[in-house]
């Protein structure tokens, strides 16, 4: 995070298998993706599920309707997750009902060692009684991106 105070990481468990909140859910996608797991990251969400990421139109959704179903959100982690390494620090989270915003930095590590790093705020809503996720919609600014170059040997 780039403001004036210091932010550390939350360390933040591991959720139970039973345990149905939102922030588990999100925690769970987080965990999903940093260990490159598609069909993991794929069964946290219920059919009609949509994500949007960024919210509004993006790159990766013209439109900005986000990915609605499991083809789209499929096809979302295909062009924007599969491709390089992905690391999310959560610095705060803030559940209320069924949904979490988690304050956190995305650092993205490219084929050649180069990183794109955003701050985000990324909302999960859950179905109350399966866990699911039904929309995850994360709130990020392409022009805040910041680049880092491949490290040289």
């Amino acid at each position: 995070m780039t403001d004036n105070q210091t932010l550390i990481p939350l360390d933040l468990p591991y959720p139970d298998d039973d345990d149905r909140s939102a922030r588990a859910a999100s925690l769970r996608s987080r965990d999903a993706v940093q260990a490159g797991d598609k069909e993991r990251w794929l069964s946290l969400f219920t059919e009609d599920a949509v994500v949007a990421d960024p919210v509004g139109p993006s790159v990766f959704d013209e439109v900005g309707d986000g990915h609605r179903g499991p083809d789209a959100i499929a096809a979302f982690w295909d062009a924007a997750i599969a491709p390089n390494s992905v690391h999310m620090d959560i610095y705060r989270s803030h559940a209320g009902a069924n949904q979490v915003a988690n304050v956190a930095t995305v650092t993205t590590t490219l084929g050649d060692g180069s990183q794109a790093e955003i701050d985000i705020v990324a909302v999960y809503t859950i179905d109350e009684t399966s866990g699911l996720i039904e929309s995850m919609r994360a709130y990020w600014e392409m022009s805040a991106m910041r680049f880092r170059p491949a490290p040289t040997d």
